[in-house]
């Protein structure tokens, strides 16, 4: 029952930081390819700026999330890759003070609010212009089945340091938001899930799996 108060208690604190930005009253400007592709810029320059300073500091870490997801699916078929606007990094906790050194290095501005962590792209910057930290080997909720992976399950890209296939399957299918099914499904679409995945996982994991592979539009 602690569980299921804790987490109620954990949303509510999120959803009272996010509230300025979700009540504001669009403004509309013009249809604009430069805005469409700059608003996908943001996202690359955030993740390699975010990458080279933790690369450089030697602190271990891991892209997680939506771009891990379009990582992914790229090596299969980048047109089936889906952009993102969340900037994702799994990090020990033990590293964070190192991690917090490195990005402010590079103008990042750490911040603390409602139980998580969070790097501000600038002092002016919102939280849709941050990258997100969730904690390696911790269990993001308490009711989730599984903790987060070690940024041990990994490995270098070109550009980043990218979460395993496995690890990644394993927090989408825990998290298992409308977001992460609907990673999911990108996943199983190009092949790089399919049946064979289901032993593999903890059993609660695999029914999951099993319930996409079953109802792909459900």
């Amino acid at each position: 029952m602690a569980s299921v108060e804790n987490v109620r208690a954990n949303n509510e604190r999120i959803a009272a930081f996010l509230a300025p930005e979700r009540v504001r009253t669009p403004t509309f400007g013009q249809v604009s390819w430069e805005r469409m592709i700059r608003a996908v810029e943001k996202v690359r320059e955030r993740l390699c700026r975010t990458a080279a300073a933790l690369d450089a500091a030697g602190v271990p870490y891991a892209v997680i999330g939506g771009n891990a997801v379009a990582a992914w699916v790229s090596r299969v078929d980048e047109a089936a890759v889906r952009n993102t606007q969340d900037v994702d990094i799994l990090l020990r906790r033990s590293d964070l003070s190192a991690a917090i050194a490195a990005m402010t290095q590079v103008g990042f501005v750490h911040r603390h609010a409602a139980g998580l962590d969070m790097f501000l792209a600038g002092d002016n910057a919102g939280a849709r212009d941050a990258v997100h930290v969730v904690f390696a080997a911790e269990k993001v909720r308490p009711d989730y089945f599984e903790p987060a992976p070690d940024t041990t399950e990994s490995e270098a890209t070109e550009s980043f340091r990218l979460l395993s296939l496995s690890a990644l399957a394993r927090m989408k299918l825990t998290s298992f938001r409308d977001k992460d099914r609907t990673h999911l499904r990108d996943l199983i679409e190009v092949g790089l899930l399919d049946a064979s995945w289901v032993a593999r996982l903890p059993s609660e994991l695999g029914v999951r799996l099993q319930h996409l592979l079953d109802n792909p539009e459900g």
